[in-house]
């Protein structure tokens, strides 16, 4: 092929253009955009379901309500009676409706008096963490091992970035109750809990070694061994 005619090619051609122009770099793409001002989520029962895709398909514009765009799914606690002493919710379009295509869900964490969210990263998230009830200490691990920490009172926020390993515990006195929001409509959870805590003394040694490191007067800790116990 002649030089004028890659030339040619590479200025002119459709493909090119997108990738170049319009999507230079794919890999930072969050959730798809939104074509029309409102998709509320039709999610057929499972076992009739015979079109599967990324999402959910829109419903009949004919059949959206304000209904669709309100739950209150987190007004409820969550039951903390289990090893960890803590649950959390996560409301993601598949229950939530209005959430579909906007590239959001919404979580609810209960942590009753020296509970525990065991660490656990989303896959497809960052996630805004809001402090509504207790004293709460947060952290993240990077993939420098670094561990970033700090301590929360009501209405104080935090920042646990997308696919880092992440936990909080309950630091105070009485039961904590936090909110998040999380920038994709189905941000996934891995957790480490199955895979490596089976037991509730594993669990308990866990729980003093984060304690003793939310101790610590620093809000930066280099080569953080979180599981050396």
């Amino acid at each position: 092929m002649k030089k004028s005619s890659l030339l040619f090619f590479f200025l002119f051609s459709p493909v090119w253009f997108f990738i170049t122009f319009i999507n230079p770099n794919p890999s930072s793409a969050a959730d798809v955009d939104a074509l029309q001002d409102t998709c509320p989520a039709s999610t057929p029962p499972k076992k009739s379901q015979t079109l599967f895709m990324n999402g959910f398909p829109c419903k009949n514009p004919a059949t959206i309500a304000a209904s669709d765009f309100k739950s209150s799914a987190l007004n409820r606690a969550g039951d903390t009676d289990n090893f960890v002493r803590s649950s959390t919710a996560i409301l993601t379009a598949a229950d939530f409706p209005g959430l579909n295509t906007l590239g959001l869900a919404a979580a609810r964490t209960d942590i009753d008096v020296d509970g525990l969210v065991m660490p656990h990263s989303h896959p497809r998230a960052a996630e805004m963490f809001f402090v509504s009830k207790g004293v709460v200490s947060v952290g993240f691990i990077d993939t420098g091992n670094q561990l970033f920490q700090t301590s929360l009172k009501e209405g104080g926020v935090f920042v646990f970035p997308r696919g880092l390993l992440h936990y909080c515990l309950n630091s105070g006195f009485e039961p904590a109750v936090a909110f998040s929001v999380l920038n994709s409509q189905n941000p996934g959870v891995v957790s480490i809990s199955d895979a490596m805590f089976g037991s509730e003394e594993m669990i308990n040694a866990l729980r003093r070694r984060l304690i003793s490191v939310s101790g610590l007067e620093t809000e930066r800790v280099d080569n953080v061994t979180i599981f050396g116990f």
